[in-house]
């Protein structure tokens, strides 16, 4: 491991604050950030509490702005960032989100923004940092990691029809793997975590549903239930970390079975 690496995580619960623990806790220096204040602040200094480095920066990840901001701040703070992991995102239901014939513009456009549009601004502002950076001890300038879900390749339309949501997850595979081959020979690596139903905050309408749980004994019947966020997390440090070094355009699904059952 190289413990100077320096990863910048967007998200602050859930698998992101999971995933930002478990670095931690190897030594990796983190920069989290997300859109509420109060989140980030609290997860940055839990990690300093177990004696870890972590800067933070609540910010708006659908202003291009802010994109820069993160960047800016991590390099000043770390001198440079060897892997960037987009995990921020919503389901945008609550803002009508749904089949497309009942989906709201709304629903479509925040969704979007909000899962979408962020991360392609994440990713611009890290790749132009990472061109610019040397070669890090295992031959690399920087990896990228991005969040999709099952839902954009794998659906499941009696609970989970939520049509600007699978958009955005498909998207982002696609944009991935555009970019790890176009960067593959920069030596800056990109792939996609591509997660099933998980225990987060996000989840918490699924987690109410006795219907949904009794699913989820059948769908994801390696976990029988929703699948615990550092399940995600551990999947995500091999993916970010030198272990995964040779590993680019590529989709891991962490799903408990999902895409193979009934």
């Amino acid at each position: 491991m190289n413990e100077a690496a320096v990863w910048v995580i967007t998200g602050s619960t859930g698998i992101a604050a999971s995933t930002a623990r478990l670095a931690a806790a190897k030594g990796y220096r983190l920069m989290v950030a997300s859109r509420t204040e109060a989140n980030c602040r609290k997860l940055a200094e839990s990690i300093r509490a177990g004696g870890g480095q972590c800067e933070w920066l609540a910010a708006d990840l659908t202003l291009p702005a802010s994109a820069e901001a993160i960047v800016e701040q991590t390099v000043s703070a770390y001198g440079r960032i060897d892997a960037l992991y987009n995990v921020a995102g919503i389901s945008g239901r609550k803002f009508g989100d749904g089949p497309v014939h009942e989906c709201t513009d709304a629903g479509w456009e925040i969704t979007l923004d909000t899962n979408l549009k962020s991360l392609f601004f994440m990713c611009r502002a890290a790749i132009r940092r990472m061109l610019d950076q040397d070669l890090d001890e295992n031959g690399q300038r920087g990896v990228i990691l991005n969040m999709a879900s099952v839902l954009g390749f794998s659906p499941s339309p009696e609970y989970f029809a939520t049509h600007a949501y699978a958009a955005s997850k498909g998207a982002i595979i696609g944009m991935t793997k555009s970019m790890a081959a176009c960067y593959a020979p920069h030596k800056i690596r990109a792939n996609v975590i591509a997660p099933a139903l998980i225990r987060t905050p996000m989840s918490a309408r699924a987690q109410e549903n006795p219907d949904i749980l009794k699913l989820m004994k059948s769908k994801q019947p390696l976990a029988g239930d929703l699948i615990d966020a550092d399940d995600v997390a551990r999947a995500s440090l091999f993916l970010l970390n030198p272990d995964s070094r040779m590993v680019t355009g590529d989709v891991l699904t962490v799903d408990g079975g999902w895409c193979v059952s009934g």
